[in-house]
């Protein structure tokens, strides 16, 4: 695990490793150093050898972490490595039945940390033209697919989010399957603002989550908008007053499916993603093949023999 920086300084935070993309005002985050939770420290112990992320296992249920609290968990470039690996791992993983994805620190993630940008400019500039063009592309790609690893991952992902859910923030979110919030949570698509097209994936999802219009319209603005309005618009499923009541309720519905049969819930996640980019007919027609290969199985006697007997099913782990 990385070591952690000293207290943070709000003096310093344009620069090194502390910016990100959001421009924080004192009045967004306060002034008071940053110290870590019970909770970021429990994962830090629990946590395998990341530098910007820990692990923590409760039973079935594996709480993954954006962890660098110090610079507001901005992603790094060594995030866009790790996030990818975590999730591989925790997929293949028997034991894992569903990944509760979440920030240490007050904030679930500020953004990409302006040093991955400052990395990406540097190795291009070597470059020759055309050269640094493809690697670009090549460059941009590799950080989309880290996103996109959410998807990839079979096990159902929950994002718990709290503070600033800002710009590479919301591209994570909009990849997970399913969003929760506090009432302080606030959230930007914020690239605009920083003369960027946002490339990371929430172009792609938000409009099939908000609708075609809204997403619109927080993409050209940038503009800052609160938990509450993210439950207006279908951005989040629920709003918690607290994040001690965030905690525990994402808590019981995160065991509530890890109860369920492991090959339903895998099925279901699949079949939703795909027929997102389907229409209805094409939809159907994967649905029918995917059930041909998987009704029949051990999971359906189980929940079968359960309901009759008046008792809960025991599911063999995938």
């Amino acid at each position: 695990m990385s070591k952690l920086m000293g207290p943070y300084n709000t003096n310093d935070r344009f620069y090194g490793v502390v910016v990100s993309t959001l421009d924080f005002e004192s009045s967004d985050l306060g002034s008071t150093p940053v110290t870590l939770s019970a909770e970021a420290q429990a994962a830090k112990m629990e946590g395998v050898n990341y530098e910007t992320l820990a692990i923590k296992q409760n039973s079935s249920v594996v709480y993954l972490y954006l962890n660098r609290p110090r610079q507001r968990n901005a992603l790094s470039r060594e995030f866009f490595s790790e996030f990818p690996k975590a999730l591989a791992s925790l997929d293949q993983n028997p034991s894992v039945s569903v990944i509760v994805l979440s920030g240490t620190g007050d904030h679930f993630c500020s953004g990409i940390d302006l040093t991955t940008f400052a990395s990406i400019k540097n190795q291009s500039g070597s470059l020759r033209p055309g050269r640094a063009n493809e690697w670009l592309r090549r460059d941009i790609k590799f950080l989309q697919d880290a996103i996109t690893a959410i998807e990839l991952c079979r096990k159902p992902v929950i994002a718990a989010i709290r503070g600033a859910c800002i710009g590479g923030g919301i591209d994570i979110v909009t990849a997970c399957d399913v969003r929760y919030c506090t009432e302080e949570a606030f959230f930007s698509v914020k690239e605009v603002d920083l003369a960027i097209t946002a490339d990371l994936g929430t172009l792609q999802r938000l409009p099939a989550i908000v609708g075609f219009g809204n997403a619109m319209e927080l993409s050209l603005t940038g503009r800052r908008f609160s938990g509450q309005e993210a439950k207006e618009l279908g951005l989040v499923s629920r709003v918690f007053g607290s994040k001690e009541e965030l905690g525990e309720g994402v808590r019981l519905i995160a065991e509530g499916i890890a109860a369920k049969s492991p090959l339903a819930v895998i099925g279901t996640k699949s079949v939703v993603l795909k027929s997102r980019d389907m229409n209805v007919d094409q939809g159907l027609d994967y649905v029918a093949t995917w059930n041909s290969a998987m009704l029949m199985s051990d999971d359906l006697t189980e929940a079968i023999s359960a309901q009759l007997q008046k008792r809960k099913p025991a599911f063999a782990k995938l």
